[in-house]
């Protein structure tokens, strides 16, 4: 038994070096991957929700899952407009000179009345910046609601259409669909009827996916 054990265990040794050797390369690759830089605002920085519950959570641990080499750099702020992101975002191209862009911010913008033509130029120059530093860009669409009127509304949601047909970038139309618009849209909210609960995070990860996956390395 003893000699079996002893023929055994070199073999044992190695197949487990080999093991932790791949897992290694693989941290490192994770770690040293593509950088998925967001800029958002309290929708992706997890406002009101347990931490590593939001949907940017969820992304990384969606990316580990699928092993794909990026990692996420999440620069959200709650609260922040076009023009706060118009202004951090060259600070953080140089910091973290990531491989893609996602850019979801617009709704403050809407919620304290700003002007349209403000927030198209604003995300204008954040995809140009982007794309100018070698980044792809992803634009987060939104939408307001019903009550803000019907052409204000449809206007709003034409500002992120133009700026992804400008400047060629991947479009999430509506980042709240199937959230917001369904027939009993509280079951995903919060109490404040605004920010998304806990439950509606999935949703928002499966909106983005499919477009952000695009830009991501194979």
């Amino acid at each position: 038994m003893l000699n079996l054990l002893s023929s055994l265990w070199p073999r044992w040794m190695r197949h487990c070096t080999l093991l932790a050797l791949l897992f290694g390369l693989w941290g490192h690759a994770m770690a040293n991957g593509a950088a998925v830089l967001i800029v958002g605002d309290s929708l992706s920085a997890e406002y009101g929700l347990k931490r590593g519950s939001g949907w940017v959570a969820l992304l990384e641990q969606r990316l580990a899952r699928e092993r794909v080499p990026a990692r996420v750099v999440n620069a959200s702020i709650s609260g922040d407009t076009t023009s706060g992101g118009r202004s951090r975002l060259p600070g953080l191209l140089r910091q973290h000179a990531p491989a893609v862009v996602v850019i979801e911010l617009g709704g403050n913008d809407a919620l304290r009345g700003l002007p349209l033509e403000m927030t198209e130029q604003n995300l204008l120059a954040m995809a140009q910046a982007a794309r100018q530093a070698g980044a792809r860009v992803l634009l987060v669409g939104m939408q307001v609601p019903p009550n803000y009127g019907a052409t204000y509304t449809r206007r709003f949601s034409e500002v992120f259409e133009r700026v992804a047909a400008a400047e060629k970038t991947a479009l999430v139309p509506f980042f709240l669909k199937g959230i917001a618009d369904v027939p009993e849209p509280l079951q995903w909210f919060q109490s404040d009827r605004i920010h998304p609960n806990e439950a509606a995070q999935p949703l928002m990860l499966d909106n983005v996916w499919p477009e952000l996956r695009k830009l991501l390395p194979r």
